[in-house]
């Protein structure tokens, strides 16, 4: 164990916070998730990440120096700042999109005659880079 080496200490608890800040933000939907490359938000989780934060900052109170402490309570603020918003994001009903008009499906004389008469009786083109006959 390190107990030795306060130094290495303080580095592991700043990566340690540092990690667990990350993946709070990750689990909020700020960050991609690497392994999906999409951003997700899992409030649950994001909830018990910040949890074992504020259980971490309960059990090192008065046993961290000023750089710790700093961090760990402005990390704390930080993650449970965003927890609210997206959670108050998530829950507001979406805005309704307005309705396009719809398009009249039927064709002008003038689309008739801009539209290429259609040849049933040609065979499909044999050209291997078109796989698809448009007509």
């Amino acid at each position: 164990m390190n107990v030795a080496n306060p130094d290495i200490n303080k580095v592991l608890f700043m990566h340690l916070v540092s990690m667990l800040a990350m993946s709070a933000m990750q689990q909020l939907g700020k960050l991609i998730n690497p392994a999906t490359g999409k951003a997700e938000i899992h409030l649950e989780a994001a909830q018990a990440t910040i949890d074992t934060l504020d259980m971490l900052a309960a059990k090192t109170k008065n046993n961290l120096d000023g750089d710790e402490e700093t961090l760990l309570k402005d990390t704390l603020a930080s993650l449970k700042l965003n927890f609210v918003e997206t959670k108050d994001e998530k829950e507001r009903p979406a805005p309704a999109t307005p309705e396009k008009p719809q398009e009249s499906k039927a064709v002008t004389e003038e689309q008739k005659q801009e539209q290429p008469e259609s040849k049933s009786d040609q065979a499909p083109s044999k050209d291997p880079k078109f796989h698809k006959s448009y007509e």
